[in-house]
C-alpha cells in the first residue's frame, strides 16, 4: 500500500488476523516472530501493538507479553443465556415449516462439521455451526424473535467468541446434538421438546466453557444451572483450555458457540 509506514503495515497485519480469527483471544503476539514475517524490526511491531492495545484489541501483561484481548465471562454468560432462550424458541416455531429438503441440507452441513473435526479448525467449525443453525431458525415466523436471535449471534461475533477453541472436545458432542435435534424435527416432535433440546444444546456449550474456567478457579465454580450472578464479580477474561493457541506459530484458528 503506497505511503504506508512499517508500523501501519504491522498494525494492519495484526488487526486483520484478529478480525478474521487467525489470532484468537488469548493468542500470544510474539514481536520477533511477527517482525520476521513482515521483514521489519521489532520497533514498528511494538508500535502497532500499542495502537491495538489502546483500541482494546490487545492486552499486555508483565511476564506474559502481548496477547489478543480475551472475552469476559459476564458478557459471554449473558449472551449465551439469552441466545439459548430466543434461539430455542425460534427453532421450535420454525420446525413445522422445515421441509425434508431443508433437513437434508442441515445434515450435509453437519457432515462437513465432522470432517473439520479430523484436523480441527475452530474458525471453520464456527462458520459451519452458524450455517447449520441458520437453516433451522431462519424460518421462524415471528420476526421479533428472529431479530433477537440475529442480535445474539452478532453479539458473539463482537465478543470474538471462541467456545470450541477453549474446549475443543465440546465440538464432538455438538455435532451429535445436531443430529438429535434434526431427528426431533424430522419426526414432528412436540414443539416444547424441540425448544428444550435447542436450548440445552446452547447451554451445554456455555457450561463446558465455564467448567473449564472453574478448573483454574477452584474457589468459584460457575454453572448456568446454578444461576450464577456475575454482576457482583469483577469481569474475568475467559482463558483457552490447555492446548489452545498461545504462541504466534500456532495454526489453530477461532471458533464459535
Amino acid at each position: 500500500m503506497t505511503g504506508e509506514s512499517k508500523s501501519q503495515r504491522a498494525y494492519r497485519f495484526i488487526r486483520e488476523r484478529i478480525e478474521d480469527g487467525r489470532y484468537v483471544p488469548g493468542y500470544r503476539l510474539v514481536l520477533g516472530t511477527i517482525a520476521r514475517e513482515l521483514d521489519v524490526s521489532v520497533v514498528p511491531v511494538r508500535e502497532a501493538i500499542r495502537l491495538l492495545e489502546a483500541e482494546g484489541l490487545v492486552t499486555f501483561e508483565r511476564n506474559v507479553g502481548a496477547q489478543v484481548a480475551l472475552i469476559h465471562e459476564a458478557e459471554y454468560l449473558y449472551t449465551m443465556q439469552t441466545l439459548s432462550l430466543v434461539e430455542g424458541a425460534a427453532t421450535a416455531l420454525a420446525a413445522p415449516a422445515i421441509t425434508p429438503e431443508r433437513i437434508e441440507q442441515a445434515r450435509a452441513i453437519n457432515a462437513r462439521m465432522r470432517e473439520v473435526l479430523a484436523a480441527f479448525d475452530p474458525h471453520r467449525f464456527t462458520e459451519l455451526n452458524l450455517e447449520f443453525h441458520t437453516v433451522l431458525f431462519e424460518l421462524c415466523p415471528n420476526p421479533h424473535v428472529l431479530d433477537l436471535v440475529h442480535r445474539g449471534w452478532n453479539r458473539l461475533k463482537v465478543l470474538r467468541d471462541t467456545s470450541f477453541g477453549f474446549v475443543p472436545g465440546r465440538a464432538h458432542a455438538s455435532v451429535e446434538e445436531h443430529d438429535a435435534l434434526l431427528d426431533l424435527i424430522e419426526r414432528h416432535a412436540d414443539p416444547l421438546e424441540i425448544e428444550l433440546a435447542a436450548r440445552r444444546h446452547r447451554t451445554n456449550t456455555l457450561d463446558a466453557v465455564l467448567a473449564q474456567q472453574a478448573e483454574h478457579r477452584p474457589d468459584r465454580s460457575l454453572s448456568l444451572s446454578q444461576g450464577t450472578d456475575l454482576t457482583r464479580e469483577p469481569r474475568r477474561p475467559l482463558r483457552p483450555a490447555q492446548g489452545a493457541p498461545t504462541t504466534s506459530d500456532s495454526a489453530t484458528k477461532a471458533s464459535i458457540a
